[in-house]
C-alpha cells in the first residue's frame, strides 16, 4: 500500500479536519500508535541488546511520528510545539 498524501501545513484554521487527516497518514506510515502510546516499560533481567532493541526501536519510531506531525505545522505553530519530547505529548497539546 502507497502511503497516504501527507495532509497540507495547518495553519490555524479547521484543526479536526487537519487531524484526520494526519491520522490518516499516520496510519498509513504505521506511526499512528505513537500518538496515544507511552514509552515502553522494559522489564528486568532482558540483556543488555534486548534493552537496546526495544528502546531504540520505540525511541526511532516515536522521532518519526513526532516530526512528521511537527512537519505539518506552520513555522510559528512548529516553534511553539517543538519542546514537546514525544509524540503523545504533542499530540495532546494540539488538541
Amino acid at each position: 500500500m502507497a502511503p497516504a498524501e501527507k495532509p497540507g501545513i495547518f495553519a490555524g484554521i479547521d484543526f479536526m479536519r487537519w487531524q484526520q487527516k494526519m491520522l490518516f497518514y499516520l496510519t498509513t506510515l504505521c506511526l499512528q500508535r505513537f500518538t496515544v502510546e507511552e514509552a515502553p516499560e522494559v522489564p528486568e533481567g532482558i540483556s543488555e541488546k534486548e534493552y537496546f532493541v526495544i528502546v531504540e526501536a520505540w525511541q526511532h519510531s516515536n522521532f518519526f511520528c513526532r516530526n512528521y506531525i511537527l512537519s505539518g505545522l506552520q513555522d510559528d505553530h512548529y516553534n511553539v510545539y517543538s519542546r514537546t519530547k514525544t509524540a503523545k505529548e504533542l499530540w495532546g497539546v494540539l488538541e
